[in-house]
């Protein structure tokens, strides 16, 4: 039962993303209802495995890659339950409050399919009990937040922020897995609880150093700590919502989470202390300061983000055990005032218009429930008494006395200093609900929606509760949250709010009062209203420095394509034949030799081969040389050989026994020939030049000949490798196992068929998939291509005065013109093509056949109805609708591999089932049998796809601009 919690409070959220992603854009209650719903089950779900997590740590396993030991571990421990809840719990209100402040005119749908999905990941990543699959769910969080910051993509400013936030957090998740990598390669394994277990081998190891700067780097731009910082404000472009949601509990929590979780294997070293601690005064210091001087509300919680982040981070470099329990308690704080400030910008925006702190004032006269909730929240945010920022606050004044003793208070300094900004920049904050009420805002400000509210209210309630009942609380959560991480060094603390006078009780009161006379002294001497940069370190521009490093990279990139690159195919393949044919001879000496040579000369003696083989490929290369010398200037001759080469390898394979093969060959060869058949239709007619001689100059001989001679020295080399390979001794083949297990273990005596849809099903599910991905490509280039105006024009063949064929259209000429016959014919074959197509998917278990062959005659059968009679007509009497085809059939083969993981089977194993049927008695359905049903819908969907992308161009063509011409083309001119 835990197995399956586990799992739920990952999918969940995925598959709400899902039923999101379908509902129309335009409703918003019911993307909001459906994102809500399976928030607040894994919510539940969460919240009630509480309970066993004092007395084990729950796991999950699912294999996965077992020979490389990698397998799919959920791993729930007190950490990873607090910030579960806490990815839920926030995640939650923000569903609720993004109902109201979305507009009617935004895509609320995708809204909501985007935020689940970077809930999902999130979870992936606190729940991973693998390194690896904790990277993916990591980079997984990049992609969804890019897509949530640049959800508004109509907007510069948001596109930039996603790109900036894309571009550094996922520079440092591929910093964080060559980390894990050297971690695995360090431990052995890359199972959480082993790594977490072999800290001091990790740290007596030479690669410590880098493990740690890697893992490091990807924590450190996750969570914007200097000097990666710059990014977390850019990202303010993104809906308040996002903004509450990334910037309190998940993605910026990402990074101080990994520094936590792998705390046990690199903590406690002097570098694990330098960088950490490094990062984390640099931020908390600059990030506090700068936030004094931002003039967008959603700018200053930004900023503040960012130091609040260098405090944990501090605190998780400092080490100690009492700092690891103050990282973890201001983690918790931090999340619920900061998601609840951020909720309450989102307030004033969506009922002022505005952001602009030098416009807003006055606004606890028209909205004073929501001023009192904000001050509230900042109260907490600046550290006063009875707060929960206060009690996390002083925990970590404590600590930074305490780790400089009485010898170095640079570290105390540094965090009164963040004290003391802090207060500043919530003043800074909180004055725009003083003063008179501002006349000239966009909008009348008034209170929100009750429900809009409700979240805020929820956030700021639990603020006051936890500062004035922290042990009552939250106590039972950190304490199990804290000896997950800290175990038997977890050391005794006490959350009373009331200590006595001490060190850490002055420096919280000095920063008030210093806090308050700074923010005095600016606003009176320095007007903040009127300041457009932020004072002395306003040169620190680290967006500046990422648009310039950019830039240069872009630079470099177009210096190496112009000294590199060149925009003809034929250099392009010139160099990669001339290294591959050089390579090999610089680097391999000796070159192997070829053993079985002289057998294989003394074949051709003693006429023990095939003259008629021999012929066919000749025929072959024939072929494929006539090809190569008419594909410049008559593509239908070139294409005619092309499918003669086809066709070679085709009665190759049945030469060989090999009919399967052969069968696919042909059918790939039929349909290829006419998609591109169609495709070349549409391309510009390509003409010998007018002023061409006959004769080639001398430099065209040379050129051709160098060129010949690359290309047959590739050949030949490709030949040499090829025997050579061959002739060695194989190695043990696998080819028995799969005989002797074809039909006990797979159901089917066809053994290529059962190894596609069973023993390497999932090879085949990552093809077809690959092959829908291509088709939709393709259809959506096709859909912006035009046909260039000369090619519109009736091709030469097509051309007579006297034809009244001519002026028909395709489907007047299948009707009643020369196509009648041919058209009856043809339409007459559609039914038949379809039961041979169904005969061989049928029989494809046990006989040649199967779901791909089948799906190309079905296909084949389509693309010969649009020949005759043309696109208007197919497609009035038939409703392909391919798209439905690529999903139904992608569907099929997962439900395939989905239902047996879900009966306790790995992924995609095959069950076969006898039903005894009336008449047909007993009959075998094996479950593959739905896994080729979706190949054989891909396939077809794929196939039509591309056909009707090719097919439109036809119908787009009579849209012709108005100065097209129509005159036939002249034939080509012949080259010799």
């Amino acid at each position: 039962m835990t197995s399956l919690a586990l799992l739920l409070l990952v999918l969940l959220p995925f598959a709400g993303a899902f039923v999101c992603a379908c509902l129309p854009n335009g409703s918003r209650n019911r993307p909001a209802v459906a994102a809500g719903a399976f928030t607040l089950v894994a919510l539940a779900t969460a919240i009630f495995q509480f309970k066993h997590l004092e007395s084990e740590t729950l796991t999950s396993r699912h294999e996965w890659l077992p020979t490389f030991g990698l397998d799919i571990i959920l791993r729930m421990d007190g950490l990873a339950w607090l910030f579960s809840v806490m990815v839920l719990g926030i995640g939650l209100l923000v569903v609720l409050y993004a109902r109201y402040y979305m507009s009617k005119r935004d895509p609320v749908a995708r809204f909501y399919a985007y935020m689940l999905a970077f809930m999902g990941a999130m979870m992936g990543v606190v729940l991973s009990g693998n390194l690896i699959q904790l990277v993916v769910f990591w980079e997984l969080t990049s992609l969804t937040s890019f897509l949530l910051i640049g959800y508004w993509q109509e907007r510069n400013d948001a596109r930039r922020g996603a790109r900036m936030a894309f571009t550094v957090t996922t520079a440092g998740g591929l910093c964080l897995l060559a980390g894990v990598l050297v971690l695995g390669h360090i431990v052995g394994s890359y199972e959480l609880d082993v790594v977490l277990a072999a800290g001091d081998q990790i740290r007596a190891h030479s690669l410590y150093l880098p493990a740690l700067i890697l893992v490091a780097l990807g924590a450190l731009t996750k969570s914007a700590q200097f000097p990666f910082h710059f990014w977390l404000p850019h990202a303010m472009a993104a809906p308040t919502p996002v903004s509450a949601y990334l910037h309190s509990a998940t993605m910026v929590k990402a990074g101080v989470f990994l520094l936590i979780r792998l705390f046990p294997a690199l903590g406690g070293t002097e570098e694990w202390t330098w960088l950490i601690v490094g990062a984390g005064v640099s931020t908390l210091v600059l990030g506090s300061f700068f936030a004094i001087f931002q003039h967008d509300m959603k700018g200053l919680l930004a900023y503040s983000t960012i130091s609040h982040l260098g405090l944990i981070t501090v605190l998780m470099g400092i080490g100690s055990p009492m700092s690891v329990v103050a990282a973890i308690f201001h983690v918790m704080n931090h999340a619920i005032f900061k998601a609840s400030l951020f909720m309450a910008v989102g307030i004033i925006d969506h009922e002022t218009g505005t952001r602009d702190m030098r416009i807003l004032r006055g606004l606890r006269r028209a909205m004073p429930v929501t001023a009192a909730l904000a001050i509230v929240a900042s109260a907490s945010m600046a550290g006063v008494p009875l707060m929960n920022g206060f009690l996390s606050k002083e925990m970590f004044f404590a600590e930074t006395a305490h780790v400089g003793g009485t010898e170095d208070w640079s570290m105390s300094y540094a965090a009164l200093a963040m004290g003391i900004f802090s207060v500043a920049y919530s003043l800074r904050f909180i004055s725009v609900f003083f003063g008179r009420l501002a006349q000239d805002l966009p909008s009348e400000p008034h209170e929100p929606a009750r429900w809009m509210r409700f979240p805020v209210e929820c956030l700021v309630v639990l603020c006051i509760a936890v500062g004035i009942m922290p042990e009552r609380v939250v106590g039972e959560i950190l304490a199990v949250a804290s000896g997950s991480v800290l175990g038997a060094a977890l050391p005794a603390y006490d959350l009373a709010i009331w200590h006595g006078f001490n060190l850490p009780l002055l420096m919280s009161c000095l920063a008030l009062v210093l806090g308050a006379g700074l923010y005095y002294f600016l606003l009176r001497r320095h007007d903040l209203r009127e300041r457009t940069q932020v004072p002395v370190l306003h040169r620190l521009k680290g967006a500046q420095a990422y648009e310039n490093t950019m830039l240069g990279l872009t630079q470099a990139a177009n210096w190496l394509i112009r000294w590199t690159g060149t925009k003809r195919l034929q250099p392009q393949l010139m160099v990669v034949m001339a290294m591959m044919v050089a390579v090999p001879l610089l680097l391999v000496d000796p070159l192997p030799s070829l053993p079985g040579l002289d057998a294989t000369l003394a074949t051709f003696a003693i006429g023990e081969f095939n003259p008629l083989f021999a012929v066919l490929w000749l025929v072959g290369a024939g072929c494929a040389v006539g090809a190569a010398y008419k594909a410049k200037y008559h593509r239908l001759a070139a294409l005619s050989m092309v499918g003669g080469t086809g066709i070679v390898t085709a009665i190759t394979f049945v030469w060989l026994s090999a009919p399967d093969l052969a069968l696919t060959q042909l059918m790939v060869e039929t349909v290829t020939t006419v998609l591109i058949l169609l495709g070349l239709r549409w391309l510009p007619p390509r003409f010998a030049p007018p002023g061409l001689k006959a004769k080639a100059p001398p430099s065209t001989w040379l050129r051709r000949s160098r060129d010949g001679l690359i290309a047959a020295a590739g050949g030949l080399g490709i030949a040499y490798a090829s025997y050579a390979i061959l002739m060695r001794s194989p190695p043990p083949s696998i080819g028995d196992f799969f005989v002797l297990r074809a039909l006990p273990e797979g159901g089917g005596s066809n053994v290529v068929n059962v190894l596609l849809v069973d023993f390497r099903g999932f090879d085949t599910m990552g093809e077809i998939t690959v092959l829908s991905a291509v088709a939709l490509t393709v259809y959506a280039l096709l859909r912006r291509f035009r046909p260039a105006t000369e090619s519109i024009a009736i091709p030469v063949q097509q051309a007579s005065d006297v034809d009244p064929a001519v002026t028909q259209t395709p489907a007047v000429q299948a009707a009643s013109g020369y196509l009648m016959i041919p058209a009856i014919y043809l339409r007459l074959l559609l039914p038949v093509m379809g039961v041979m197509a169904a005969y061989f998917f049928m029989r494809g278990h046990n006989l040649p056949g199967g779901g791909f062959v089948a799906g190309l005659i079905f296909a084949t059968a389509l693309i010969v109805q649009y020949m005759v009679a043309g696109t208007d007509w197919v497609e009035s009497h038939l409703r392909l609708r391919p798209h439905r085809w690529i999903a139904w059939g992608l569907w099929c083969a997962c439900f395939t591999g989905i239902g047996a993981w879900f009966l306790g089977y790995p992924f995609l194993t095959s069950h076969t089932a006898h039903l005894t049927l009336p008449i047909l008695d007993e009959i075998h359905v094996p479950s593959a049998f739905v896994f080729d049903l979706g190949v054989f819908l891909v396939v077809v969907g794929s196939t039509m796809l591309t056909l009707v992308a090719l097919a439109h161009q036809s119908l787009r063509s009579h849209r012709a601009p108005p100065g097209a011409t129509r005159a036939a083309i002249p034939p080509a001119k012949e080259i010799f």
